[in-house]
C-alpha cells in the first residue's frame, strides 16, 4: 500500500522530486526575505535613532509611519 503511494504508478519520482524542489525553494525564499528584512530594519533603526526629538514627532505624525 505505501509502496503504491510512493511509486504512483511509475510517476512517483517526478512527483516527489517536484514536491521536494518546491519545498526547498520556499524555504530558501523565506530565508532570503527574512535576512533582507533584518538588514533593512537595522538600517531603519540606525537612521531613525539619529533624528532629533522634533523630527521624531514629525515622523510619528505622518500617515506612512503607522
Amino acid at each position: 500500500m505505501i509502496n503504491d503511494i510512493i511509486s504512483m504508478n511509475g510517476y512517483g519520482i517526478y512527483v516527489w522530486s517536484a514536491f521536494a524542489f518546491t519545498l526547498i525553494s520556499f524555504a530558501v525564499l523565506y530565508t532570503v526575505i527574512k535576512v533582507q528584512l533584518v538588514k533593512e530594519k537595522i538600517k531603519f533603526d540606525a537612521k531613525y535613532l539619529t533624528l532629533t526629538s522634533d523630527k521624531k514627532r514629525a515622523v510619528r505624525a505622518q500617515e506612512t509611519y503607522r
